[in-house]
């Protein structure tokens, strides 16, 4: 009679160990991003896997494990800021005719923009040499641009079209604040009075 093989009570723990790693690196990898945010946030546009790694309290060869390079973890930061974004941008507009959703915009853009700043210009840094963060910052452009043409709904001429589009892209934001040097109150109210006397 054939016996049966014994149960290993070694098997759970090993399920658990597995489950422990698992935990520990999901948590390496949300301390990694969440380091590389806190170091764009205070203003270095280019930090080294070096500088991740001291901040999460990981060592380098862990950021890589996660990250095969600072491509993958401008991707994974990218998300976050993405998500936190769309938090803003998806709120439902207050007022009832277009102009008052335009006004809305610069309000709205001008909280976005002051938010994501620090992470677009890292990212401008490493755009010449990354695909994805090119296609990125293409398709800020272009869900910006999606949602100001359904806002207007053809009420605006072409040109004009093309004008909002500028006074309300974050390259005229960063100009304000960072070249002119406009506080972020300043900046958006200098976004609202030229719309407002571009659309009447």
């Amino acid at each position: 009679m054939t016996s049966r093989p014994k149960l290993s009570l070694v098997e759970p723990e090993a399920g658990a160990s597995s489950d422990g790693r698992r935990r520990r690196g999901e948590d390496n990898r949300a301390r990694i991003v969440a380091a590389m945010l806190e170091i764009v946030q205070s203003g270095e546009v280019a930090p080294s896997a070096e500088q991740v790694a001291a901040r999460a309290d990981v060592g380098l060869r862990t950021v890589f494990r996660h990250f095969s390079d600072m491509d993958g973890l401008y991707r994974e930061m990218s998300e976050v800021i993405e998500a936190e974004v769309r938090a803003i941008a998806d709120q439902p507009f207050k007022a009832p005719d277009w102009r008052g959703r335009v006004l809305e915009l610069v309000e709205r853009r001008s909280m976005v923009f002051e938010k994501i700043g620090p992470f677009r210009r890292a990212s401008d840094t490493f755009r010449h040499r990354s695909r994805f963060l090119g296609d990125d910052a293409s398709r800020l452009v272009k869900a910006l641009r999606d949602i100001l043409e359904r806002v207007v709904d053809g009420q605006v001429d072409p040109v004009t079209l093309e004008a909002l589009d500028l006074m309300l892209s974050f390259e005229a934001w960063s100009r304000l604040r960072r070249e002119q040097g406009l506080a972020p109150a300043q900046a958006q109210g200098v976004l609202d009075a030229a719309v407002r006397r571009l659309i009447g």
